[in-house]
């Protein structure tokens, strides 16, 4: 096994871990009963999905420009996901929405 095959070997291994974090992260969308537990899964899984899959990317691309918009793209998603999530938590919050505690009659205590 050469060292571009290893390269490779890796490449692939990172995208299989980042599309099993994006799709936690979509399960994550589909099961969690409020918009704040919502919001934390496509945030987090999102964020380390996608940042595994264009660390792969720039891991095997050919060209120098390839690696740079990969990783300027990881800034961007490191920049705004956190903020993104933290506006829809602020309106959501203004708008009434409350965060489910798991307490209280509908659920049986």
């Amino acid at each position: 096994m050469t060292a571009g095959d290893s390269l490779y070997a890796l490449a692939a291994g990172l995208v299989l871990v980042g599309a099993l974090f994006s799709l936690l992260a979509a399960i994550g969308l589909v099961r969690f009963p409020d918009v704040f537990t919502r919001l934390h899964a496509a945030s987090k899984a999102g964020f380390v999905g996608t940042g595994l899959i264009l660390t792969a990317a720039a891991l095997v691309a050919g060209d120098v420009i390839t690696v740079v918009r990969a990783l300027l793209a990881l800034l961007f998603l490191l920049l705004s996901t956190p903020l993104g999530a933290h506006l829809i938590a602020r309106a959501a919050l203004s708008a009434g929405i409350v965060p489910k505690t798991g307490k209280g009659p509908q659920n049986g205590l």
